[in-house]
C-alpha cells in the first residue's frame, strides 16, 4: 500500500467544518472595509527576494531566518511573500497608483514564514491588511484605528482587546535615540539575553521587544524614545491621540512598542489580547512614509495595518462569537423509479424559485427508509419526497407535525428568509 502524503508542517488545511467561521470573518472584514471606501487589491504570492530585503530589512528575523526563498529555473531569487505591505507598495508603484494620489486599499490572502508552528501561528498563515497612501496627517492614522475598533465592535470582542500606541518619530530622531539606547545597553551587555546582544549592532530597537525578564529589567532604566521626539512628530502623535479621545477610543501608551519591520516611522500601534496566551497581538500596524520611495517610487506618505486571520478566528471561537453554521433547509429525494428521473429537475426548480433555500438532492438508488435516514443525518429541516404526480413534505425536526401533500411546487413555502 502506498504511503499517505501529508501536508507540509505548519501548512494546515481548513476543513468544511471550519470554513463557515472563516467565511463569516471574511464577510465582516469586506463589509467594514467597504464602509470606509477601501478597495480590494490582489497581489501575487511570489515576489522578487530583493523586494523584501529592501523593505523589511536584511537584518530582521524575517529576512535572516523565516523567508521561503529559492532560485527559479532562470536563476532569479524568488520569495513567497512573508507580509503584504511591501507587495502592495510594489504593485502601486508598478501600476502608477500612488504618486500624487490618494488610495485606500485592502487585501486578504496567504503569507509564508518558516518559523516554529504553534497554535494560531503557522508557516502558511492568512492576513487581512489595510494600506492608505497619499495622506500625511494624523487624521488617516486615526481613521484606520477607528476602522479596527469598529471591527472589534462588529465581532463582539471590544472588551477583549486593548490598543497600545507609540511613535517612532522621524528617521533623524529615531537615529539619535538608537545611538543613545545602544550606548546604554553596551554598559549592561553582560546582563542581556543572547538575541539582544546580537541586535545591539544590527537592530537595537528590537531589544525593546525582548521577552527576557532580565533584559526587560535592564530596560526599565533605559532612555525613553519620547525624549527624542522632534516637534513635528510630537504634534502628529498628539493630534492622533486627540482624535482617538474625541471618538472615545481607549488606548495605552507603550514606549517599548517598536514593531519588527524596518520601514515603520511615527505612529505604530497594536491591538493585543490576554485571551490567547503568549500570542497576544491580534492586529498591528503604523506609518511607513519612506517605503514607497525606498522601493523606487516618488515620496508618498503611507499608513496601514495587518491582522492574522488564524489568531482572529481563534479569539472569536474562544469567546463564542462565531455564529452557528447555516443548516440545510431541504433534502429532495425520489420515491418511485419514474420520479428518479424527475427529481433533479424538481430540485433545480426550487433553487430557481427560492434561491435563499439550501437544497440538497439525494444521490444513489436506495429504499425510502435509507433515504429518509440519509436526509435526517444531513441535518436538513425538511425532506421533500418526489412522487409520480405530487410531492410530500416532511418536517424532520418536529416529528409530531403531519406530512403535507403538495400538488405543485408553487405551494412550497418553508418560511426560510436566508
Amino acid at each position: 500500500m502506498a504511503k499517505n502524503i501529508q501536508a507540509i508542517r505548519g501548512m494546515n488545511d481548513i476543513l468544511p467544518s471550519d470554513t463557515p467561521a472563516w467565511q463569516y470573518v471574511e464577510g465582516v472584514l469586506r463589509r467594514v472595509a467597504a464602509q470606509y471606501s477601501y478597495q480590494e487589491i490582489r497581489m501575487p504570492v511570489l515576489e522578487s527576494t530583493d523586494l523584501f530585503k529592501r523593505s523589511i530589512g536584511e537584518v530582521t528575523d524575517i529576512v535572516e531566518k523565516e523567508m521561503y526563498t529559492f532560485d527559479d529555473r532562470n536563476g532569479d531569487s524568488l520569495t513567497l511573500r512573508p507580509e503584504g505591505t511591501a507587495s502592495c507598495v510594489r504593485a502601486g508603484n508598478e501600476h502608477g497608483l500612488l504618486y500624487n494620489q490618494i488610495q485606500r486599499l485592502w487585501y486578504l490572502g496567504p503569507m509564508f514564514r518558516h518559523e516554529r508552528p504553534q497554535k494560531g501561528r503557522y508557516r502558511q498563515f492568512h492576513q487581512f491588511g489595510i494600506e492608505a497612501f497619499g495622506m500625511e496627517g494624523p487624521d488617516i492614522d486615526a481613521e484606520i484605528i477607528l476602522l479596527t475598533a469598529r471591527l472589534w465592535q462588529e465581532f463582539g470582542i471590544a472588551e477583549q482587546v486593548e490598543l497600545q500606541l507609540n511613535s517612532l518619530a522621524s528617521n533623524e530622531a529615531r537615529a539619535a535615540y538608537r545611538e543613545a539606547l545602544r550606548e546604554f545597553l553596551r554598559a549592561h551587555e553582560d546582563g542581556l539575553d543572547e538575541d539582544s546582544k546580537r541586535r545591539l549592532d544590527t537592530n537595537v530597537l528590537r531589544v525593546l521587544d525582548s521577552k527576557s525578564p532580565e533584559t526587560q529589567a535592564i530596560l526599565a532604566d533605559a532612555p525613553k524614545l519620547s525624549d527624542y521626539w522632534d516637534d513635528e512628530s510630537r504634534a502628529h502623535f498628539d493630534g492622533l491621540c486627540q482624535r482617538l479621545d474625541a471618538a472615545g477610543i481607549r488606548y495605552v501608551l507603550n514606549e517599548r512598542l517598536v514593531r519588527g519591520l524596518d520601514y515603520y516611522n511615527r505612529t505604530v500601534f497594536e491591538w493585543v489580547t490576554t485571551e490567547l496566551g503568549a500570542q497576544g497581538t491580534v492586529c498591528a500596524g503604523g506609518r511607513y512614509d519612506g517605503l514607497v520611495e525606498q522601493l523606487g517610487g516618488k515620496a508618498t506618505p503611507a499608513v496601514g495595518f495587518a491582522m492574522g486571520m488564524e489568531r482572529l478566528v481563534l479569539l472569536l471561537e474562544a469567546q463564542g462569537k462565531i455564529p452557528p453554521s447555516p443548516t440545510l433547509d431541504l433534502y429532495v429525494m425520489a420515491v418511485t423509479p419514474a420520479a428518479e428521473l424527475n427529481a433533479p429537475a424538481v430540485a433545480e426548480q426550487i433553487r430557481t424559485a427560492q434561491p435563499q433555500l439550501r437544497v440538497q438532492l439525494h444521490s444513489g438508488s436506495q429504499n425510502i427508509k435509507k433515504k429518509l435516514a440519509r436526509a435526517d443525518k444531513s441535518g436538513a429541516t425538511y425532506a421533500l419526497l418526489v412522487r409520480d404526480t405530487d410531492f410530500e413534505l416532511k418536517h424532520l425536526r418536529q416529528r409530531e407535525i403531519e406530512p403535507v401533500v403538495l400538488t405543485s411546487l408553487s405551494d412550497l413555502n418553508l418560511g426560510v428568509n436566508g
